[in-house]
């Protein structure tokens, strides 16, 4: 990093207003670091001789744990919260103070959190909740045949995704009140030996809509896609934004889907028709998504089905055909601002077919079941 010249270690003008603000930087040159903030506003802090400059690992909350580092330490990508008084104009920041966490720190992290939201972690539509005891019915799989209850101990962090964004740090705090029937949820700790229980130390739920219906028309330029709704017959229209999910469900593995919601399995090398008979709709639906080739899936435990969307072919808004079908989980929304759309999944048609009236809960716990979102939200 270049040295700083005696020009730019000049104290410029300050207004005397004090401001904090957190975000990610974008750039760095000499003692000038433009970040993005979490609005997606930029800004530039301007870091001067006396700024006092900590690096705190994710998780650590007392400055006194931070370590002092010099301004060549700093990195793109980190994240950054500065404090001080706000430039002529609002769009400077004269730091007092700077807190770093690297962007290495973050991510393992974050690689952390994930981990241990798979491993102790459940998802599924909440069926009951039961505020007097702090519990929670569950239903764990796709159709919800299977239940669990799940108590919320004394201390638990409760969180409620935005209705405008279906990221885990732009959710907020919540209460249990707040969680409804109908509801997607993920909670983190610990299940019972019989695994019909679950106490659950952190808990974060929203409300999404699960739509199946046909494409009739798209806009790349402004990110929306309008299509009829197949249960109301009615269009709707949703944003489509960079962190939605465009997959393409390749047609053997979208008709065994259907075979097995239809009620029986896909032909086999020998040309045997589908029987009516099998497991229950939960159980063919695991089956079928475990089935297709093995993504998103280990021997012996139910798929991950966030791996298995990763691995299925990505489209764009532009690929989609008027008259194509769609299944859809989107945020919930608000009067002011449209449904985005978190998972987008073309290729549905054998699908829409076999079982219209399954078919818009299949994707219902995709978008929280695989922990891609949850544990991303740490920030200084």
């Amino acid at each position: 990093m270049a040295p700083l010249s005696h020009a730019a270690m000049q104290e410029p003008v300050a207004s005397d207003s004090k401001v904090r603000t957190v975000g990610t930087i974008k750039s760095i040159s000499a003692n000038t670091i433009t970040l993005t903030t979490d609005s997606g506003s930029e800004v530039t802090v301007l870091i001067q001789p006396s700024t006092r400059l900590l690096r705190m690992a994710p998780g650590q909350t007392n400055l006194k744990q931070a370590t002092a580092i010099q301004l060549q330490d700093l990195q793109v990508g980190d994240r950054l919260l500065t404090g001080g008084t706000s430039g002529v104009g609002g769009k400077s920041v004269i730091a007092t103070t700077a807190v770093v966490m690297t962007k290495a720190d973050v991510a393992a992290k974050q690689e952390r959190e994930r981990e241990d939201w798979q491993k102790r972690g459940v998802a599924g539509v909440v069926k009951a909740v039961d505020t007097s005891t702090e519990t929670i019915t569950l239903a764990t799989s796709a159709i919800g045949a299977s239940t669990l209850a799940v108590h919320v101990s004394k201390g638990a962090i409760i969180r409620r995704y935005a209705p405008d964004s279906v990221k885990f740090d732009d959710a907020r705090p919540g209460t249990l009140d707040q969680v409804k029937a109908g509801d997607q949820l993920r909670a983190r700790g610990t299940k019972s030996a019989d695994g019909n229980e679950f106490v659950a130390e952190e808990i974060v739920s929203g409300t999404f809509r699960n739509v199946a219906g046909v494409v009739v028309a798209t806009d790349p330029s402004t990110g929306t896609i309008t299509l009829t709704d197949l249960v109301t017959k009615r269009p709707v229209t949703m944003k489509v934004t960079s962190d939605s999910q465009l997959r393409k469900l390749p047609p053997m593995m979208a008709q065994r889907i259907a075979a097995r919601l239809k009620g029986g399995a896909p032909s086999g090398p020998t040309g045997a028709a589908a029987t009516t008979t099998g497991p229950p709709p939960s159980e063919r639906v695991r089956e079928a998504q475990a089935g297709s080739g093995g993504a998103g899936s280990r021997q012996g435990a139910p798929p991950d089905f966030q791996q298995m969307l990763n691995r299925l072919p990505a489209v764009t808004l532009a690929d989609l055909q008027k008259g194509e079908a769609l299944m859809i989980v989107a945020t919930e929304g608000s009067a002011a601002v449209p449904s985005t759309a978190i998972v987008l999944l073309s290729g549905v048609e054998p699908i829409l077919t076999a079982a219209p009236s399954q078919a818009s809960t299949i994707l219902s716990p995709w978008n929280i079941s695989g922990g891609g979102n949850v544990g991303t939200g740490d920030a200084p």
